[in-house]
């Protein structure tokens, strides 16, 4: 033990107070931590519960079960709702959990607590990144499924759509199709040029017909009338796709900016719920209280 001398006594030379230096980190990664799993934690639970509840009111049946719109808007206000209050418990249990350093006033402790919060919210946003492109929590997309499965359907359809019409065109009068893969694969290449360009030039529509017309062993007249049925029904199934694709995109654009407002709503409900946790940790108040 060290003596200081008593300045009280005689011939004592008085001392100067020193203060030491807290060594210790304002950041307390524990309580970070623990409050990140619990909010990744928490999210997965009411993700794959989400996506039970989902999945049972959605049929594949015409006309059953919720409708794509309404699911999609369900589902997204699902999402932000358990993003929001997954942070928020998070946040929560790092202000209460984080130990108090120093005398600081209380806006600084409140403000030390918020910034464990964010901390929280910035550790599970980059946990969440990394496992979804792992493609360990798939089950996150579950909520946007119904609109990546119109679109891949979609896509399914116009893998070889234009093949088919092809077909339509070389039909002859007893229902048999010419199966000639050359003779289909430059009908549908010329139909193909034309929807990119917006119509089917006449140039093309004469050529088009001879060629039926030898394939078919038509007439021209008929073999014009075959093309002009089998060009309609492709415009419109061209038409339906490109106006499928362009609701994806729009719908894409949606998602990205609810996302992203969504996750800034989260580090603010993560910041003052660390404050509140605080609060509470400072004024020794139990969840015998909140029981009660």
């Amino acid at each position: 033990m060290t003596m200081h001398p008593d300045p009280a006594a005689p011939g004592s030379v008085p001392t100067t107070a020193v203060e030491v230096a807290d060594t210790h980190s304002y950041l307390d990664w524990a309580a970070v931590l623990a409050g990140a799993a619990l909010a990744y934690g928490l999210f997965l639970v009411l993700a794959t519960f989400g996506a039970g509840i989902g999945l049972s009111i959605v049929s594949p049946e015409p006309g059953e079960g919720a409708s794509l719109m309404w699911y999609t808007i369900a589902s997204g206000l699902w999402f932000i709702w358990i993003t929001v209050s997954s942070f928020a418990a998070g946040g929560y249990l790092a202000g209460r959990m984080r130990r108090r350093i120093g005398d600081a006033t209380e806006d600084e402790v409140e403000t030390r607590d918020g910034a464990h919060g964010v901390t929280v919210w910035a550790v599970g946003a980059l946990v969440a990144t990394v496992m979804a492109a792992s493609g360990v929590t798939n089950i996150i997309g579950t909520a946007a499924s119904g609109v990546g499965a119109a679109a891949s359907t979609v896509a399914e359809t116009m893998e070889e759509p234009l093949d088919y019409f092809a077909g339509v065109a070389l039909r002859s009068e007893d229902g048999a199709v010419t199966a000639d893969p050359e003779v289909r694969g430059e009908i549908a290449s010329v139909m193909t040029r034309a929807f990119q360009q917006g119509e089917l030039v006449e140039d093309d529509r004469a050529y088009l017909a001879a060629v039926i017309s030898d394939a078919t062993g038509t007439t021209r007249e008929e073999a014009r009338e075959q093309l002009d049925t089998a060009v309609a029904q492709a415009r419109s199934a061209w038409d339906e796709a490109v106006e499928t694709a362009d609701q994806v995109r729009i719908a894409g654009a949606i998602a990205a900016f609810v996302l992203a407002a969504t996750m800034l709503a989260g580090a603010a409900a993560a910041y003052f719920a660390a404050a509140s946790g605080g609060e509470h940790r400072d004024r020794n108040v139990g969840f015998r209280a909140f029981g009660r």
